[in-house]
């Protein structure tokens, strides 16, 4: 995986509650066995009409959200099912940042786990920035290092993120990486099991 540090990125506003993972990614189209491809499947029953045209009312779809790399929503997203699927869709689509009061806990590791950060802001902050996503070019500066979001216009958040996790995202490594970089210390001790 890519390592992700600074992120400067153009923001799509998602002012929904309770957006679940099958919203997100729709259970017909979990047949693939590999983690990409499923971003033309994001949202799929929102995005489309019953036609397969795209659905002009839908957020994504909008003019202003095109090339969105950060995604603002409201509570609770990523809630229902515990498909790893889910944030596979959203990378897939381009979206590495997600913005959010709260999320449902098994998305919020699934993200971290499959290098995407999901940030948690005071419910304020979010109503905030879903205000400013409204605009054609609105972006945020969001800093993994620093674990602070800020706009152009004097706005800076903090947001929580371990020390683990960080070093994770940064490195871009999942924990099979992290693993494989004791690949001595496993070696010896299995050579010691003999």
């Amino acid at each position: 995986m890519a390592g992700l540090t600074t992120l400067r990125g153009k923001v799509a506003g998602m002012n929904r509650v309770n957006v679940d993972t099958d919203q997100i990614i729709p259970k017909q189209f979990l047949k693939r066995t590999e983690k990409t491809g499923f971003g033309q499947y994001l949202f799929y029953d929102w995005r489309f009409l019953a036609d397969g045209t795209p659905n002009p009312e839908f957020e994504l779809n909008r003019p202003e959200n095109q090339g969105a790399s950060i995604l603002v929503a409201n509570d609770n997203f990523g809630c229902g099912s515990s498909r790893e699927h889910a944030p596979w869709a959203l990378q897939d689509y381009g979206i590495q940042v997600v913005i959010a009061p709260s999320f449902a806990d098994i998305f919020h590791q699934n993200c971290l786990k499959n290098g995407m950060l999901p940030v948690v802001l005071k419910e304020e902050e979010v109503h905030y920035l879903l205000e400013k996503a409204k605009s054609v070019s609105y972006e945020l500066t969001v800093s993994v290092e620093d674990k602070t979001i800020k706009d152009a216009e004097g706005f800076q958040a903090e947001f929580p993120l371990s020390a683990y996790w960080q070093k994770m995202l940064i490195n871009g490594w999942d924990e099979i990486e992290l693993t494989l970089q004791m690949d001595d210390q496993i070696k010896r001790y299995e050579d010691s099991l003999i």
